[in-house]
């Protein structure tokens, strides 16, 4: 492979046809209905995945795989909103594993891509189960740790590669990644790619990959931006959306009215319920979230902080720390959050209400999964009465409110909370709203039209289902 290779322009005009158009998308309106799948023995797979399957423990597909796995294996391209904890890992690593198996040539043969590191490693975890039986060798890229051992796993030619954009860019950059064999793209959590300012990254990325390529994408919503990238990447894509509107139902979510300087009195409250196991809190801020894992630990809560400014190997050991169960508190900001698949997760709590009303539902999925019961809950100050509202016109239904006596909030309590921040005084309990309540910005790239030589092709060799 040459030394370097020359990334391509992210501004790649957006060909896509004009009947292009990702359409709405009503509950399964879109290539067909879960039900017609009930059992993974009628999905057309090797005898190698149906035993990894089997001793997986899998029996029944989820619904986002019984809706997805079908229009994949036929070739299809594929947009799926699920929200988290709805198997969405199995839908899109099955199809690509029976490609691998039942017509083996050289990789990598597939890209999968995520915006963090933690939601890389556990997306490699959950091949490398299904692949147990296979010869499919599969290597994560991200950043954060020493690029040797990924390049030396990229010139072993790996069937698969889990990377998240940024580090994948610069080894490619570098002549390390050779793009050429890829016939299959997935882009995971692709509204949090647009969260974290990836797209740009993402378009140049896909402007390396041949044309002739199936494209699978999953997200939890679905901003403005990504449908444009849906409709410049994806061609005549098969689409589903599973109950998205909703937090799932084995899920109870609720309110807490609670004054800001009470905050921390009232979650320590609830984690000493005797309904409580192990849970996730959310936090808006980095420095909120560490010393807000401090405060729990001071208090005889076995916490630990999960943020952004954490070296790869300090959020390593605090996440295998949280789920061997040293740890039953993960405090944690969203972003560092995102990718965390544990079981057994009986609570979310936002210590701050989420930023927009996708979040809200996305979250909550944290628990509960696998249709198992759980509990999310947040706090609400007198600022919080606006989002509230918005989260509620999007349930379409008003939710639980739960005032535990004496930390609702109080009037008295809000203004001693407001005079204290014009007087630069910081509440030492770590309570109270953050500096500011609108949402951060991350680069976002909303105005720009989706790139890439997806979007206009037509496949004269369409990816056909391994027989």
């Amino acid at each position: 492979m040459n030394d370097t290779t020359s990334i391509p322009d992210a501004s790649i005009p957006d060909t896509s046809p004009s009947d292009q158009v990702i359409p709405d998308m009503p509950a399964l309106n879109h290539g067909g209905s879960p039900d017609t799948v009930t059992a993974f023995e009628q999905l057309p797979l090797d005898d190698t995945l149906r035993r990894s399957i089997k001793e997986a423990g899998f029996v029944t597909p989820r619904p986002v795989q019984a809706a997805t796995i079908p229009s994949a294996l036929e070739g299809f391209d594929v947009l799926g909103l699920a929200q988290t904890g709805t198997g969405k890992t199995a839908a899109f690593v099955l199809p690509i594993l029976q490609r691998i198996v039942t017509d083996p040539r050289r990789g990598p043969r597939a890209l999968i891509l995520a915006p963090t590191r933690e939601l890389a490693m556990q997306i490699q975890a959950e091949t490398r189960l299904l692949a147990k039986y296979t010869k499919a060798k599969v290597i994560t890229v991200f950043g954060g740790v020493s690029a040797g051992t990924q390049i030396r796993g990229l010139k072993a030619k790996p069937d698969i590669i889990v990377a998240c954009p940024g580090r994948l860019l610069d080894l490619f950059g570098r002549g390390f990644v050779d793009l050429s064999h890829v016939e299959t793209l997935v882009i995971d959590e692709a509204d949090h790619m647009f969260d974290m300012g990836f797209l740009p990254d993402i378009r140049k990325i896909i402007a390396a990959l041949p044309d002739d390529r199936q494209n699978l994408m999953f997200s939890a919503t679905m901003p403005s931006a990504i449908r444009k990238l849906a409709n410049t990447v994806l061609y005549k894509p098969e689409v589903f959306e599973l109950e998205h509107a909703a937090p799932i139902e084995t899920i109870e979510h609720a309110l807490y009215p609670v004054a800001a300087t009470r905050k921390v009195d009232l979650l320590l409250h609830l984690l000493e319920g005797s309904d409580f196991k192990s849970g996730i809190v959310f936090s808006r801020t980095k420095h909120r979230t560490k010393k807000l894992a401090e405060q729990l630990t001071n208090k005889g809560h076995e916490a630990v902080a999960l943020q952004g400014n954490m070296t790869q190997g300090q959020r390593d050991r605090a996440m295998k720390g949280f789920r061997e169960g040293r740890f039953n508190v993960l405090v944690a900001t969203d972003i560092a959050a995102r990718g965390i698949d544990v079981a057994g997760i009986s609570h979310v709590i936002y210590f701050d209400i989420p930023n927009t009303p996708d979040a809200y539902t996305h979250r909550i999925g944290r628990t509960g999964r696998a249709e198992c019961s759980g509990k999310a809950y947040t706090f609400v100050a007198r600022e919080d009465a606006q989002q509230v509202k918005a989260i509620e016109r999007k349930l379409g239904v008003k939710i639980k409110r739960r005032v535990v006596d004496g930390f609702e909030t109080q009037p008295d309590d809000e203004k001693r909370y407001v005079h204290a921040q014009r007087n630069g005084k910081h509440n030492s309990s770590g309570g109270g709203p953050s500096k500011s309540t609108h949402p951060q910005r991350h680069g976002r790239d909303s105005n720009s039209k989706g790139a890439g030589p997806g979007g206009g092709r037509r496949r004269t060799n369409r990816v056909a289902r391994a027989s």
